[in-house]
């Protein structure tokens, strides 16, 4: 069994945003020579996410609407979390909802997805530098 292990580094420079990473993960599994496996790709970091869905601007200005309105940002008082002097209690929510990993299959050296379907780096707390892990394993 082969294993391949990367880390993509993303710096959003707002608060909240969403990166489309299909191509870097693409990337890696063509690299990574695994015919037949899995691929997971994690946000490792408790206030970012990983996500599939479809590229669509208004969906993600959706999702980032509809997020803001399940946990909103302000006021920062609202959040026991943020008696700790932070102010991202939201961003820990908004991660819970949106989810920490994805894990794809590979077949026949490419990622097996559905239509429309790509992956998604979620900053909930940004302006600083977050790491994403990608683990290919497989044949």
């Amino acid at each position: 069994m082969k294993s391949t292990t990367e880390y993509l580094t993303f710096n959003v420079p707002s608060r909240r945003g969403f990166v489309n990473i299909t191509q870097e993960v693409r990337k890696i599994v063509q690299k990574s020579n695994v015919k037949e496996g899995l691929c997971l790709v994690n946000a490792m970091h408790i206030t970012a996410s990983v996500f599939i869905n479809d590229n669509e601007s208004g969906l993600h200005k959706d999702y980032d609407a509809w997020l803001e309105g399940l946990a909103p940002h302000e006021p920062v008082s609202k959040y026991e979390h943020n008696n700790t002097g932070e102010d991202n209690a939201d961003a820990h929510l908004k991660r819970q909802i949106m989810g920490r990993e994805v894990v794809v299959a590979i077949t026949n050296g490419q990622l097996d997805f559905g239509p429309w379907e790509q992956i998604f780096y979620g900053e909930f707390d940004g302006r600083r530098p977050k790491r994403v892990l990608v683990k290919i394993v497989g044949e």
